[in-house]
C-alpha cells in the first residue's frame, strides 16, 4: 500500500470535518456557539504539526495541517466579524 496515499485520505478527510462548520457559519452569520479558544488551540496544535511535516518532508502532513490552520483562521475570522 502507497502510505503517502494514505496519510492524504486521512488528511482529506479530517480536514472535511470543518467544511460543514464553515458552511453553517457563512450562512447563518451566527458563530455564538462556537468556542473563541477552540480554534485557537487547534491552530496552535496544527500548526506544530505543520512543522513537523515540513521537517520531515511529509507532503501528506504539510497539506492536512495547511488546510486544517486555513479552515480555522478562517472559523476565527468568520466569528470576529459575526
Amino acid at each position: 500500500m502507497d502510505w503517502m496515499l494514505l496519510g492524504l485520505l486521512a488528511g482529506a478527510i479530517t480536514s472535511s470535518g470543518f467544511i460543514p462548520q464553515l458552511v453553517r457559519g457563512f450562512r447563518t452569520k451566527k458563530l455564538d456557539d462556537i468556542s473563541l479558544y477552540m480554534p485557537v488551540v487547534l491552530i496552535s496544535g496544527m500548526t506544530l504539526w505543520l512543522l513537523y511535516g515540513i521537517m520531515l518532508h511529509d507532503i501528506s502532513i504539510m497539506i492536512a495541517n495547511s488546510v486544517g490552520v486555513s479552515c480555522n483562521l478562517l472559523l476565527l475570522t468568520m466569528k470576529k466579524i459575526y
